[in-house]
């Protein structure tokens, strides 16, 4: 397991290190001049001498591998520059940021999964009923309204129809009621559509006839067997999931007015403020790449047959 995960661990430095790159090579080639940017944005008069003191002082008047070189040793210290805008540390105001956004995918993926898997165990075991019926089209409908709409129909009814929630997230736990169900409610709807599917594939193989031949009950069968057998591809949809639900948040958290990465990413996009926008890249992706090594890692303690390459031997 050691050498497992070492070996992941070192991937995961090459795929952030090539991200890194990546993301400061689109900056840099990205129209407008950072120096003139930052200028403006203090208020300050852009004038020949003085942009060009501020691109020697920033370091643009190097090559670009030297400036990249210079950024990745920062990375490494912890150092991602200043914003041009507010000209605060980067690294401080993504650390205040993402406190809200990990709480807000923390709750949405937790109220996901609560919605969606005992109404895909319902449809799974009264499968072509009633109840299969109108949970398929529950996923439907979840599945097909975007986030931005969702977020639209709840704040009308929840905050001007019934006045029970406020209308912009305050930082108080009923602030976080609409961006979570606004999440929730599409992610929810696409767990219910893969879990049912999984539940309904293990429920149909040779296992389950047996158990049932010997009297052993449905409901001891269903938890204990069939739930056990269909994790590790839920892990997988649920592991790629906090992607999607960090990627949805820029969305939601810029509709609420709730200060996470989302919002601080859009807010640093219209106003070009590259050093905020590389840090938020580099750290999503970063994010990313830690959850698949915990999934990998996940599906070794669910089935230790899974192999290094993530099959099942």
């Amino acid at each position: 397991m050691k050498k497992y995960i070492a070996k992941r661990l070192l991937q995961l430095v090459v795929v952030v290190l090539g991200l890194s790159f990546l993301t400061f090579a689109l900056m840099y080639i990205a129209p407008g001049d950072p120096a003139e940017k930052k200028l403006s944005a203090q208020g300050i008069a852009v004038d020949p001498e003085v942009l060009a003191a501020t691109r020697a002082e920033m370091g643009l008047d190097r090559p670009f591998l030297e400036q990249y070189a210079d950024w990745l040793g920062g990375l490494f210290s912890g150092d991602l520059g200043e914003s041009y805008r507010s000209g605060r540390a980067v690294a401080d105001m993504l650390g205040e940021s993402f406190v809200y956004t990990l709480e807000l995918t923390v709750l949405s993926l937790a109220a996901a999964l609560a919605i969606s898997l005992p109404l895909a165990l319902l449809a799974a075991v009264r499968q072509n009923g009633i109840a299969d019926f109108l949970v398929r089209i529950f996923s439907f409908i979840g599945n097909s309204l975007p986030n931005f709409l969702i977020s639209v129909l709840l704040m009308y009814y929840f905050c001007v129809k019934l006045r029970l929630l406020p209308v912009i997230s305050d930082g108080s736990a009923k602030g976080f009621i609409l961006p979570c169900l606004a999440l929730a409610i599409p992610l929810a709807s696409r767990f219910v559509r893969q879990f049912r599917a999984e539940i309904l594939e293990q429920l149909g193989k040779e296992y389950v006839d047996a158990a049932l031949s010997r009297g052993v009950k449905m409901r001891y069968i269903l938890f204990c067997n069939v739930l056990h057998n269909a994790l590790i591809p839920m892990i997988t949809l649920t592991a790629l999931s906090v992607g999607t639900l960090m990627g949805g948040s820029v969305v939601i958290e810029t509709v609420f007015r709730l200060p996470g990465l989302g919002k601080l990413a859009m807010d640093a996009i219209s106003a070009r403020d590259y050093p905020v926008i590389q840090g938020f890249v580099l750290l999503s992706s970063g994010i990313y790449v830690l959850l698949n090594l915990a999934a990998d890692l996940l599906y070794r303690a669910v089935d230790p047959r899974v192999e290094e390459g993530g099959d099942a031997g």
